[in-house]
């Protein structure tokens, strides 16, 4: 069950909060980001293109006035050494063509380049018209040839370019005083944004961690402390529903929550009354079944004593009966001697059969670790006269150890074989196998023989105490064999079954738990 929504949720709250701090964070960052890459456009102009275009100007300016006092002092002189800075110049000249149009782009100033053209005609007038000629005249009349009015006329023509590269030259650093001021401004400018980023920054943090404290933290602690309440036993504690949708419907859930352990408490105790009760039933039914226990013992203690020396008179008395009288009676006398005969020494086996069936777990002996080889040799060694008898073969795979009573699972080796031997077929000499293998953490093992077999509808059966197959004057035996087998295998945790068998014969499957490695 969800509980109502009756105020905005944090989603849409932190949503709207973090949207408006990004908007405005993003405008003063984007303000600040436009202000700087101006600066830097500036700076970059300022420090390089404004700097070399007034540098290359000023230089060409110099080598201009020593070429035009070079060539005053030839005219003086006729001595062509004079003409050295002449010649500089004219091999340094260099085209400014380029500085000027980069600093008439960057200033959007196109009369820049009108002033550079001027002063770049004004030059070559001076060269072509002034310069030249009265070089080659000198070369060819002498410097007596110069006449005074030729003097003044360069002077006319070298003014015209000083005033020319003057004026372009004024023009630049007019363009680079106004460019310097400009990035002066934006420099400012930029130290006033960051700081306003910075304070922008510091007021979104705190707006923020103001929203979080109210919309979470606060919710969130007061709905710790009811839950604190609640956890500490106080289940009567209501847990307050307030805070922003989700916490809201965390307190609702918690809440309900609360409500559904007072229920369940309530079902406990009535649930712990019940077990109670039940208990004081089980210690009284305990306390029978031990009682009943002791009787049992009581009653296993009579039969192996009490009980068989009675049966053992009789067996004897009926068998010097049979003896001192046996062929002097008529036939049918002879008959009923040997029938009670028969009848005392098959109690006498089915009493030891049934003692020893009850004393499997009760009367056990020590837990040891086991070498089922060794058992299955002393097993077998009990059997030999049966063994050789019956011409029987016993082979076995290698037997691990395991841990238990090591009387009781010669015992199951000795019943297991013993049974395979006297199911045996008749027109075949008996063959047992004990095979192993290790089936997670147990050993699963086998006896597989070549009998008569065991029909599958009786499977299950066999196991059952005094269950038989066949008729007791086929097969003699008290119908206990194959239960004491189970309760042995049970004992020490394991199961026993016979599986489907391929081919003739009967097998028998059981297993053990394993020794830890």
């Amino acid at each position: 069950m969800s509980a109502p929504r009756g105020s905005a949720t944090l989603r849409r709250r932190l949503g709207i909060l973090f949207a408006s701090a990004g908007v405005v964070l993003g405008v003063v960052v984007v303000l600040t980001g436009t202000v700087f890459a101006r600066t830097l456009t500036l700076q970059e102009a300022v420090t390089q293109d404004y700097f070399e275009a007034v540098t290359e100007t000023d230089r060409a300016l110099v080598s201009l006035v020593d070429a035009e006092t070079g060539l005053r002092g030839y005219a003086l002189t006729g001595d062509p050494v004079t003409l050295e800075p002449y010649h500089r110049s004219l091999d340094g000249s260099a085209d400014f063509e380029r500085t000027a149009r980069a600093v008439a782009d960057l200033s959007g100033d196109a009369t820049i380049l009108e002033d550079y053209d001027a002063a770049r005609d004004a030059a070559r007038v001076w060269y072509q018209d002034h310069a030249e000629p009265l070089i080659a005249q000198i070369e060819d009349e002498g410097v007596a040839s110069v006449r005074p009015e030729q003097v003044e006329e360069g002077r006319v023509y070298f003014d015209e370019v000083r005033a020319s590269v003057g004026a372009y030259l004024e023009h630049l650093r007019t363009v680079r005083g106004a460019a310097g001021q400009e990035l002066q401004r934006m420099t400012n400018l930029s130290a006033v944004l960051l700081t306003t980023v910075v304070l922008t920054s510091v007021v979104v943090g705190l707006l923020v961690w103001g929203a979080l404290r109210r919309w979470v933290v606060e919710p969130v602690d007061a709905l710790a402390a009811d839950a604190r309440a609640v956890a500490e036993g106080d289940l009567d504690h209501q847990v307050a529903v307030q805070g922003p949708g989700e916490i809201e419907e965390l307190a609702h859930d918690v809440e309900q929550m609360r409500v559904a352990l007072v229920a369940q408490l309530g079902e406990l105790r009535a649930s712990r009354a019940e077990i109670a009760d039940a208990h004081d039933r089980l210690t009284e039914q305990a306390e029978e079944l031990r009682r009943s226990n002791r009787d049992l013992e009581q009653f296993a203690y009579v039969a192996s004593h009490d009980l068989q020396e009675p049966l053992r008179k009789v067996a004897s008395f009926t068998q010097l009966l049979q003896k001192r009288y046996g062929g002097q009676l008529d036939e049918r006398a002879d008959q009923y001697i040997e029938f009670a005969v028969d009848g005392a020494k098959r109690m006498q086996r089915l009493i030891q059969d049934l003692l020893g069936f009850s004393r499997v777990g009760r009367i056990g002996g020590e837990v040891v670790d086991v070498d089922l080889g060794k058992a299955l040799e002393r097993s077998l060694d009990q059997l030999d006269e049966r063994l050789t008898e019956a011409g029987a073969e016993v082979t076995h795979d290698p037997l691990p150890v395991v841990r238990g009573e090591e009387a009781l699972l010669v015992q199951l080796f000795q019943n297991l074989v013993g049974n395979a031997v006297k199911f045996r077929h008749p027109e075949r000499p008996p063959r047992v196998h004990i095979g192993v293998r290790r089936v997670e953490d147990s050993w699963e093992l086998e006896c597989r023989d070549n009998g008569i077999g065991i029909d599958p509808q009786y499977a299950e059966r066999v196991f059952v105490i005094f269950q038989r197959l066949h008729a007791k004057d086929v097969y003699e035996g008290t119908g206990i064999g194959l239960a004491l087998c189970k309760k042995i295998v049970e004992f020490h945790g394991g199961r026993i079954w016979i599986p489907e068998t391929e081919g003739e014969g009967t097998t028998i499957r059981w297993t053990l738990p394993a020794v830890g490695d």
